[in-house]
Parts: C-alpha cells; sequence; structure tokens
C-alpha cells in the first residue's frame, strides 16, 4: 500500500526545483524488523545516481557488519564530541545507543547532484524534515505488530529484552507514521520493492 502526501510532496517540488543540479534526499524509516535494509539495498542497486550515506553509530556491530560499510561504529564518547560540535544533521538515542548523519556527508553528494538515501529512525527523520523540508520522507511498515515479532524473533540476533523493547519501540514509531510523505507496507517484498522503485523513480 503505497500513500501519498500530494500537498506535502507538492511543496516540496517547488522548493527541489530551485536548485536544478541539487540531488534530492530520501529518508526511509519503520520498525526493527520492518525489511528497510534489504528495501534499501534493492534501491540503491537500481538507481546509479543514488547514493547511501552511512550513519554513524555506538552500537555494537552484528555479526558479518563491517564497519564503514554498514554504519561508521564510534564510542558514545566520540559521538557526544560530534553532537557538541554540531556535526550532525540528524541524531537519535534508540535502544540505549546513538545513531547519526552527518551533515558534510549529505550535502557533500546532494551538491555533486547525487540523490541521497538515509535510512534513520523517526526521531531523526524529523530533525531532517525540520532542517530540510524538501526531503522526502518514507515509512516502511510491517503488515502487524504480530509478524514484526516473528520476523525479529526469526533472526535469533535479539535477546528477549531487547525483543519487547524493539517491540514496544515499533508501537510508538507506527503512530508516526502519517508523519511521513509515503507509507510503504512491506507485506510482500516485491511488491513493496517495485513501489519503493517507482517512487524514487517519480521523484528523481
Amino acid at each position: 500500500m503505497l500513500k501519498l502526501a500530494l500537498k506535502k510532496c507538492a511543496n516540496k517540488f517547488k522548493m527541489s526545483n530551485k536548485k536544478l543540479n541539487h540531488g534530492k534526499l530520501f529518508v526511509i524509516s519503520g520498525p526493527s524488523g520492518a525489511g528497510k535494509g534489504t528495501l534499501r539495498e534493492r534501491a540503491l542497486s537500481d538507481f546509479q545516481n543514488l547514493v547511501y550515506s552511512i550513519s554513524c553509530t555506538t552500537r555494537q556491530p552484528r555479526e558479518g557488519e563491517v564497519d564503514g560499510v554498514q554504519y561508521r561504529f564510534i564510542t558514545h564518547e566520540k559521538f557526544k564530541e560530534d553532537i557538541e560540535k554540531n556535526l550532525f544533521l540528524e541524531y537519535a538515542h534508540v535502544h540505549a545507543d546513538y545513531y547519526g548523519t552527518l551533515k558534510a556527508d549529505v550535502l557533500k553528494e546532494l551538491e555533486a547532484g547525487r540523490d541521497v538515501l538515509l535510512e534513520i529512525d523517526v526521531q531523526g527523520a524529523l530533525q531532517v524534515r525540520e532542517k530540510m523540508p524538501e526531503a522526502i520522507l518514507i515509512f516502511i511498515a510491517p503488515p502487524s505488530i504480530e509478524e514484526l515479532e516473528k520476523r525479529l524473533r526469526d533472526r535469533h540476533t535479539e535477546t528477549e529484552e531487547h525483543l519487547k523493547l524493539r517491540l514496544s519501540n515499533a508501537i510508538k514509531e507506527l503512530e508516526l507514521k502519517d508523519e511521513y510523505d509515503f507509507v510503504i507496507i512491506n507485506d510482500d517484498l516485491e511488491t513493496a520493492s517495485r513501489e519503493l522503485r517507482n517512487l524514487i523513480k517519480n521523484d528523481s
């Protein structure tokens, strides 16, 4: 299911037209386990001019994750220093860790005419909206909380305590989905991927 907020997007298009050689900023958010990462990778493989801005995080790498590929893994101390220096476009405190996007990374790509994709938390996405109203916000939602719990359990990467925390946060995040320009329900991966691809293609 794809929901288009026509009025919001019309305003974005007017703003982006002022910068003809400027790339567009796409932001995707959604609960952990909704399938954001898979959809992101598919979108990046579909568009040569679309680049992924790697976020910083203080959480520990999961098995198979590489520093500088999925995330930049930094200490809490370094993250807080960068907050003090106002280096982040957005940042959020989620699941006891910090996540954030460096302003310089995003602006460099946009000013070079490339479209940028961020995969960030709801808190961060709303911060981006305040600072860059032309950004296009996309919420990736699971078909149900029950399905989301099943996906998280099937990953076998969470303790029971962490899983309950993620589900509690997911409910709060879903309450904010109407703040986004588009909502994609990831019930079927192929359908959701096609919707995201068409959305980016039409707005690029």
